[in-house]
């Protein structure tokens, strides 16, 4: 480090609010910060005493460049495009690039379903974000099998087997009325949001008209579908009567560590949680990197409740 070229930099910052980007000899950013004051944060790190994670850094350190903004919040916001631009070794981010499975129906002439990462494209419809792949597959292959709907991506000149299954309703072949595909749509979006009584009503009558035609196997099939209906639809551990989407952040910090924990609530019913442990350095801005990063990757619930000193 050459502490007469860092001295003269620091000299030119301004005590403004901003982001800094520390570099190696490679000039590789290898950190990402933010700041108030651009000149008494980046400054502070060059003077006086520092814990391991920080010396380490400060070691490391050649160069470094700093972007001025008009506010604080713009400054977060920058930090967090930076870091994940970047990657730097130094920062540590609670979800870096971590996207929530979502089911999407989409809005085209013959909709169909599909998993996917985030649910910016607002020109569909979306379900969750559901805590994991598993939870979002199981939902995804009974919707399937339960909704008519078209499994292909383009549609074919013929019919598949998901119509020969009556799992699909053949617009290849058929002229499908717009009013039929509402009906559907309206349909899962009560069953995502655990009104399943009718579904379930609908298929132990053909269950038992089967049994009663001595179709044994169909009759089975219906059985083992209510039951996985009920597997799927009964993942939480604790439902509230209001049937709100809610976020809720909850923290614990403890021998130099951070936990983070996050709980999905989505119509009432508390579903997952995910966990995050973390070195801890300043828990304010920790958190809050955390939730501003989460909200700019996933749609927002009805409520977010965070503790009560954030």
């Amino acid at each position: 480090m050459d502490l007469q070229y860092i001295k003269d930099k620091l000299s030119l910052l301004p005590m403004q609010p901003g982001c800094y980007l520390m570099k190696d000899k490679d000039g590789t950013v290898i950190y990402v910060g933010k700041a108030k004051k651009l000149k008494n944060r980046v400054s502070s790190y060059f003077v006086g005493s520092h814990n391991y994670k920080t010396t380490k850094l400060v070691q490391e350190i050649v160069d470094f460049e700093y972007i001025v903004t008009d506010s604080e919040k713009e400054a977060l916001l920058l930090e967090i495009n930076l870091i994940k631009d970047y990657a730097p070794k130094y920062n540590i981010s609670f979800m870096d690039n971590k996207y929530y499975p979502y089911i999407q129906l989409t809005k085209e002439r013959h909709p169909r379903l599909k998993i996917v990462r985030n649910a910016k494209d607002k020109k569909h419809k979306h379900f969750g974000p559901f805590p994991d792949g598993t939870a979002a597959r199981e939902t995804f292959k009974l919707l399937n099998r339960l909704y008519p709907l078209r499994k292909c991506n383009h549609i074919p000149k013929k019919t598949c087997l998901y119509y020969q299954l009556n799992q699909c309703l053949g617009p290849c072949v058929n002229e499908v009325d717009e009013e039929e595909y509402k009906k559907i749509t309206k349909q899962i979006t009560q069953f995502i949001q655990g009104d399943t009584k009718e579904i379930i009503d609908d298929l132990q009558n053909k269950m038992m008209q089967a049994s009663e035609s001595l179709n044994f196997e169909l009759a089975k099939e219906y059985r083992d579908l209510i039951q996985h209906i009920n597997h799927v639809t009964s993942k939480q551990h604790v439902q509230f009567a209001d049937q709100i989407d809610r976020d809720i952040f909850g923290y614990y910090q403890d021998k130099g560590y951070l936990s983070l924990q996050l709980f999905f609530m989505r119509n009432g019913k508390l579903l997952a949680r995910d966990l995050n442990l973390v070195p801890l350095q300043d828990v304010h801005e920790q958190i809050t990197q955390f939730i501003v990063g989460f909200y700019q990757e996933n749609t927002y619930p009805k409520e977010i409740l965070l503790p009560e000193d954030i």
